[in-house]
């Protein structure tokens, strides 16, 4: 049996010795001290303690190999697994951030307005990204982003000085991002404008006209380039001249259509519903065809502008031009009006200009109705023979004149069934009527019914030279081939001729509040119609003066001077 003390224990031994203390010489054998046995029971001498520490000093006792490689393998083991771990973690952070980075990005590019916003967490709170949501891309994904990210990077705005809303407008389809987008009806290409107007129904020349007007001074600016690179387009809804079909039409411009502001919307009773509609909404409502006085407020309404005289100015002229040139007296003139605001608006001109006229003296007017929409005169005709006949009994003159305040159907009702009663009746009508449809229809019924019937208009001759009567009939029938020239169409023309006008004048940095600002000081503007064009703080009305034309027998209009 073999001591602690013999080679084969020291070479037991040394298998557990670290690999620099095997490859060492061995040492003399005076060198080496070692254990001595006296008995069966071993017996260390005095000095075995510090023996046992030289052997211990110079053969260091190390862990056994076999357990060593069992804990390695279990050790490298763990590590694998905490490597797939994490290895797995930055593979999905990878796949949600770079996710989430795209889709934080092209939602700040879908506003391009948003360059104020700097911080990481103020662009989740701009484009409503949840809280929750976290934005912590590992190292090496910060260090390389895709080419996606970098394309989905917000572009800078081109309208300095405007931030981006938190809360996105509703776009229509093909509506583009833009430097206008937080502008209603404005992108970086085209301006909307709506009209609410009859395009179907009795009335339905007097919105056709209007529109075709309105659009051929767009389509001329537009093949110009538009307004700052922008194009113009009109958006018409059709509201049939019935108030109770205008909101619905106000409604759909507004939250559908988008459009910025309304130009030529088309006539007085719906004007009722359309316009205050537009004035709770802060929209430009510009150049409406009516000269009704509730788009006449003194002082202006901030958003109202018209470019047209009133229907006061319009029976003023021509109450003056009766009494005056033809000498009649005050109570031989009688009114045929609708019976709506529109003929109220009318019919309170002539009053007015009758009050004027006798020192403020007033005395009954006597007033013939008919329904809105309908062709329906034989109550204001059966009125005025009654009333005709109490002045013959009163030995006083009888009625010589109608203004009338009608749309071209009924006005040329009431001429054809009054006609043969009062052959030397003098018929006038306001611009409203329509006056090409007015002579068209009267043509149908014969010459006698269409000589010496006067409608006072708010534009020059159709038929004239003018620079501005020859651009008009050429944009008309380049863009609108086969329509004949119209008055109403002119005057929808002019209306837009001068909003374009003050678009230009504006600058290409667009939105209601400057517009309206450029409107009020626009001075002296020379369109070609013989006035200049102004507008002011305190005055919302950009020309006030009335021409007087009359038929021919061949159902032309000739001008006459009411003055």
């Amino acid at each position: 049996m073999s001591t602690p003390g013999d080679d084969g224990a020291e070479s037991e031994l040394s298998r557990y010795a670290p690999k620099w203390s095997r490859e060492q010489p061995a040492a003399p054998d005076v060198e080496r001290p070692r254990y001595v046995s006296t008995s069966a029971s071993t017996v260390r001498p005095l000095n075995a303690e510090h023996q046992d520490r030289q052997i211990r000093t110079l053969w260091p006792e190390s862990v056994p190999e076999p357990p060593a490689r069992e804990g390695g393998l279990l050790a490298l083991m763990g590590s694998s697994v905490k490597v797939a771990a994490f290895a797995a973690l930055v593979a999905l952070l990878a796949v949600f951030g770079k996710s989430l980075f795209v889709d934080v990005s092209s939602s700040l590019n879908s506003d391009s307005q948003a360059k104020q916003v700097s911080k990481p967490s103020d662009r989740l709170t701009a484009n409503e990204v949840p809280a929750s949501s976290a934005l912590a891309p590992a190292p090496s994904i910060a260090a390389a982003p895709s080419t996606t990210a970098q394309a989905a990077q917000p572009t800078p705005s081109a309208a300095p000085g405007q931030q981006a809303a938190l809360s996105p407008i509703a776009k229509t389809p093909g509506q583009e991002s833009s430097v206008s987008s937080l502008v209603r009806g404005v992108t970086d290409s085209e301006i909307r404008f709506g009209i609410s107007a009859p395009f179907t129904g009795p009335a339905k020349e007097l919105g056709q006209h209007m529109k075709q007007g309105i659009e051929a001074a767009f389509n001329a600016a537009n093949t110009k380039g538009g307004v700052y690179g922008r194009q113009l387009r009109l958006i018409a809804v059709d509201d049939g001249y019935e108030p109770t079909r205008t909101a619905a039409a106000m409604k759909q411009l507004y939250e559908k259509d988008q459009v910025f502001g309304l130009v030529g919307n088309v006539g007085t009773p719906t004007a009722v519903v359309a316009l205050p509609y537009a004035l709770d909404r802060k929209m430009l409502f510009f150049g409406a065809f009516t000269g009704a006085g509730l788009l006449r407020n003194d002082p202006p309404d901030r958003y109202v502008f018209n470019y047209r005289a009133s229907y006061a100015e319009e029976t003023a002229a021509v109450v003056n031009y009766l009494v005056k040139l033809r000498r009649l007296l005050p109570e031989q003139i009688a009114v045929f009006a609708q019976q709506d605001a529109y003929g109220d608006a009318g019919f309170a001109g002539v009053e007015k200009a009758v009050r004027s006229l006798r020192g403020g003296n007033g005395s009954p007017i006597l007033r013939l109705n008919y329904q809105r929409n309908t062709v329906d005169v034989e109550d204001a005709i059966t009125q005025l023979q009654q009333y005709n006949a109490q002045l013959q009994q009163k030995r006083r003159p009888p009625i010589k004149a109608v203004i009338m305040v009608p749309t071209y159907r009924a006005a040329a009702k009431f001429i054809e069934k009054t006609r043969d009663l009062y052959p030397d009746m003098i018929y006038t009508s306001v611009s409203f009527v329509g006056s090409t449809a007015l002579a068209d229809e009267l043509m149908l019924l014969g010459k006698k019914y269409t000589t010496g019937v006067i409608v006072t208009q708010v534009v020059p001759a159709v038929d004239g030279h003018s620079s501005l009567a020859l651009d008009y009939k050429s944009a008309l029938a380049k863009y609108s081939p086969g329509e004949a020239p119209d008055y109403v169409s002119l005057e929808g023309y002019v209306d837009a001729s001068v909003l374009i006008a003050a678009l230009q004048r504006n600058g290409a940095q667009l939105d209601t509040e400057g517009l309206v600002g450029t409107l009020e000081n626009l001075r002296d503007l020379d369109i070609g119609l013989g006035t200049p064009v102004i507008f002011s703080r305190s005055d919302h009305q950009g020309v006030h003066k009335v021409w007087g034309t009359q038929l021919d027998e061949t159902g032309h209009y000739q001008p006459i001077d009411l003055q």
